[in-house]
Parts: C-alpha cells; sequence; structure tokens
C-alpha cells in the first residue's frame, strides 16, 4: 500500500452525547489498527443547523462540504444511525443526499446502527443496505447493530458487542484488502462510469 488506508466513520445521531457515536467509533478504530490504517468518526449532530441551509451542495457551508468530500475521499467507510421510526434519521439521509452519486462506487462500508431493543435490529439489512446499494457501494456482508443494554455511561459494555465487532473485522479484512490493493488476493474489476459514455 502506497499510503495509510483512511477509515472514515459516519454517525448519524441527531444528540450529543450518542451510542451510536460510541458504536461508530469504536468499530471505525477497529478496522484502521486492523489495516494500519487512520481513523476519522464525522458526527453530523453539530452539522444539522448547516446541512438544512439549502438544498443543493454549492449552499452549504465549507464545515459540511468539508465532511463530504472526507466520505468521499475514505478508503473504508463505516456508517451509523440510531432507529427513528424504523429507519435511519432523516440527518443521516439528508448528508447522504448531498455525497456524489457515483462518489462512492466499488467503496467498503461497514453498516452499524443502534436501538432500543433487539426489534430494531433489522434497520441495517431492510434500510441502510438498499440506500449504499443505490451508490453502487461494496456493502460488507456483517453488519453491526447494538442496542441500549449494550451500553453503559455511553461506553460499550458488552463483551458480545466486542466479539461481534470483532468478528466483523476478522470476516471482512480479505474482502477490504483485495478491493483497497489489489496486489492483494483477488483483483478488482473497474467499471466506466454511466456519465463516461
Amino acid at each position: 500500500m502506497s499510503h495509510p488506508l483512511n477509515v472514515v466513520g459516519v454517525s448519524g445521531s441527531p444528540t450529543h452525547p450518542s451510542r451510536t457515536t460510541v458504536l461508530v467509533d469504536e468499530v471505525t478504530r477497529a478496522y484502521a489498527e486492523a489495516t494500519g490504517g487512520v481513523a476519522r468518526t464525522i458526527q453530523l449532530a453539530p452539522l444539522l443547523p448547516e446541512l438544512g441551509a439549502g438544498p443543493f451542495r454549492n449552499s452549504l457551508s465549507p464545515a459540511v462540504t468539508e465532511a463530504l468530500e472526507a466520505v468521499e475521499a475514505a478508503d473504508i467507510l463505516v456508517v451509523g444511525s440510531p432507529a427513528y421510526r424504523a429507519t435511519y434519521t432523516g440527518l443521516f439521509k439528508l448528508f447522504f443526499d448531498h455525497i456524489g452519486q457515483y462518489a462512492l462506487i466499488d467503496k467498503p462500508i461497514v453498516l452499524t446502527a443502534t436501538g432500543g431493543s433487539d426489534r430494531h435490529a433489522l434497520l441495517v439489512e431492510h434500510q441502510m443496505r438498499p440506500l449504499f446499494g443505490f451508490f453502487q457501494s461494496l456493502t460488507l456482508p456483517l453488519g453491526i447493530y447494538a442496542a441500549e443494554s449494550d451500553f453503559a455511561d455511553y461506553e460499550i459494555r458488552s463483551d458480545d458487542l466486542r466479539e461481534r465487532i470483532a468478528t466483523a473485522v476478522s470476516r471482512t479484512l480479505p474482502l477490504i484488502r483485495s478491493r483497497v490493493d489489489p496486489g492483494v488476493g483477488v483483483g478488482v474489476v473497474e467499471f466506466a462510469r454511466p456519465d463516461a459514455f
């Protein structure tokens, strides 16, 4: 690898402190440590007033634009949202509405979510995975869901959750390496962007 991987996390929680942010940050750092990369977590809560400043990307503030560009430039993306009305937050969707349509093609995406109970666990599969399917991203097969009971004082206290994070990292690492470093394992087929024709 010519440079350390940029592992960027995005927490779609509108509150601070946030269990979602804790989870996203933990998973982001786990992938960075496993790949020798650099971790960064973007919290969307502080950007909420600026994200609503206008309908188009060119009307957004420099802080929001920088966050969008960091996501688009990431080598690995970890995304997370709390469950709101059986789906991700409006803040999460609003942020990704401003991401370039072709900016996340083939990018490895780690899906995470939190909720009050295990009843919301399918949020990862039924809501988040289709969103990143639109972006033609490489959503990794093991999503990570955490319930309120996995935390105490906004810290992960569940050994089971930590084990699930470790399992997700170890089992998806070969897939990530083959994507970001074609010299390792299976190479990557590059597709022409639709707007290139």
